[in-house]
């Protein structure tokens, strides 16, 4: 059920990215293309689909904010445009296809990553049956976490530490806001959107932290042992580039128990909710055996 449901909700927010990527056609045709090549190009759709997970654990109405989950995909979207240009990460492949400024160069990658973060919010507005005021919030929500206090405060850190040895708190501070901040606003958006009370958005909030902390010390494991043709990118490109990563700063073994101490948390922050909530518990579970 696990599976089926997260491939079922793959498929609409794969068939809704188009649908909403149509409704504003790009004046210039390569700019299009390359905006529709990486919001295509597959994926875990992981970020919608927390969404819709947080508010399904509320009152069990994911489905019905298809339109935010679909923004909040566009967001992260542009940051994997954004990430793997030659001034930052300098990648060649994306989830086993070429990165967006190999296909279309630098400059028309920048304007794709650009053009997706802006059409984000636009699509926001098209929420139906969602008071103003609420979506004020998701505004707020959204653009906080992909701004200068989360994922671009975060690449910052990224960029400023390659080549350095960095501490454990610097560590920490650099993926709550480069990986967990899109992770923590999906959720808390679904919440919101949902209706949750206080009791409510702070257990999902605590969730989405630990959740946050799981994927990203997970990934760091598989950059030292994952398949580089599940993975869909190299590996190794951490040691590459010299980042400091949980492997390195402590060892892979201790890496792998503070991975399962973070999903442990995350069930834990679940305990106020019934069923309705088993979604978010099997998918943290799934994080840390995952091989992409």
């Amino acid at each position: 059920m696990f599976k089926n449901l997260w491939k079922n909700r793959v498929k609409l927010v794969e068939k809704n990215l188009i649908v909403e990527l149509k409704k504003n056609p790009a004046l210039e045709e390569k700019l299009a293309n390359a905006m529709e090549y990486s919001l295509m190009a597959g994926g875990k759709r992981l970020r919608p689909i927390l969404l819709m997970a947080a508010a399904d654990a509320v009152n069990g109405t994911g489905e019905k904010f298809l339109t935010v989950a679909t923004a909040m995909e566009m967001i992260h979207t542009y940051s994997l445009i954004h990430d793997d240009l030659p001034a930052m990460d300098n990648d060649d492949y994306r989830r086993g296809k070429l990165t967006n400024h190999k296909v279309f160069g630098e400059a028309t990658a920048i304007l794709a990553g650009d053009a997706l973060l802006t059409l984000a919010f636009e699509v926001i507005t098209r929420q139906e049956n969602i008071s103003p005021e609420i979506l004020l919030q998701i505004v707020k929500e959204f653009s906080t976490a992909a701004g200068q206090s989360g994922m671009v405060g975060g690449q910052s850190i990224d960029l400023e530490s390659e080549g350095k040895k960095i501490d454990m708190a610097t560590l920490k501070k650099m993926h709550l806001g480069k990986t967990g901040a899109l992770f923590k606003a999906a959720i808390r958006s679904g919440a919101i959107l949902a209706g949750a009370n206080f009791q409510q958005l702070d257990a999902l909030t605590i969730y989405a932290e630990k959740f946050g902390l799981a994927f990203q010390i997970t990934d760091d494991i598989l950059d030292v042992v994952g398949d580089e043709k599940n993975l869909g990118k190299p590996i190794g490109s951490d040691e590459k580039n010299n980042k400091s990563t949980y492997v390195t700063l402590t060892s892979l073994d201790t890496a792998k128990n503070l991975a399962q101490s973070a999903v442990d948390d995350a069930v834990d922050a679940l305990e106020i909710f019934g069923a309705e909530a088993d979604f978010l518990r099997e998918l943290v579970k799934y994080l840390i055996g995952r091989n992409k």
